[in-house]
């Protein structure tokens, strides 16, 4: 039986790298998956026909995380499509790789308003939706932790995310929802490769235990298992998945 059968779940952030993998898996375990993106239509369709053509249950709705009134109408998109909602993937984010000294105002406000806010704009809606027994899985990341140069706010806006878990682990937990954080080490995603050089990527890959950089496919066993009922003792738990990236 699959673990997530008639259950429905919203990814953010569900179009490309790490959130389309996450949209397949989850799918593939039975869930029926909100694809949600902000601006690439093509690509959320696209993941959209892959579960469709598998013979799962998925539709793609465009929202700006970082706007109330757009989670909003992502979550009576799904309700209206699928009737309830049980697990929220925050997995939508953005980066920036400068220093804090080159960091304008303007992507420092980004990083927070979609990382941060986005989140928080999810965590609202789902603790207002979200049935009993539902899950929240946030995605941060193992950068939060190595202090790397250029990553100030992207870190900073991680940390932030962690801490907002946890504290909505203890205010769900009488209703049975649990909220967990899955922190990913370096992985191959568009966003990854395509904003850093070759020496930077060798860098990173070398960290890993694994000697390996992650790879998108890398998450989603993890992520449907704290979206099944097999991890309903585990909250408010950061959840490192990065080869043994330190």
């Amino acid at each position: 039986m699959r673990k997530l059968e008639n259950k429905t779940a919203i990814v953010t952030g569900g179009s490309r790298g790490i959130g389309a993998n996450l949209c397949e898996s989850l799918a593939a375990a039975g869930a029926r998956v909100v694809v949600n993106y902000a601006s690439s239509e093509d690509a959320a369709a696209e993941v959209v026909s892959r579960i469709e053509a598998a013979g799962g249950k998925a539709m793609a709705v465009q929202a700006d995380v970082s706007k109330s009134a757009d989670v909003t109408k992502l979550f009576d998109a799904a309700e209206e499509k699928f009737g309830k909602v049980d697990i929220l993937v925050n997995n939508a984010g953005v980066v920036h790789y400068k220093t804090i000294q080159e960091t304008t105002d303007e992507e420092f406000a980004r990083v927070m308003q979609v990382n941060v806010t986005g989140v928080f704009h999810g965590m609202r809606e789902a603790s207002r939706r979200l049935v009993d027994g539902g899950k929240v899985i946030s995605i941060s990341s193992s950068a939060a932790l190595m202090f790397l140069p250029t990553y100030g706010p992207y870190c900073a806006s991680k940390g932030a995310i962690e801490q907002l878990s946890r504290s909505l682990a203890k205010e769900l937990g009488p209703r049975g929802i649990t909220s967990n954080i899955v922190s990913p080490g370096p992985t191959e995603t568009e966003m990854f490769l395509g904003n850093n050089e070759q020496e930077k990527i060798d860098r990173m890959r070398n960290l890993a235990a694994l000697g390996r950089l992650g790879k998108p496919d890398d998450m989603g066993p993890v992520i449907v298992f704290l979206a099944s009922d097999e991890s309903g003792w585990i909250t408010g738990q950061v959840i490192p998945v990065n080869g043994g990236t330190a």
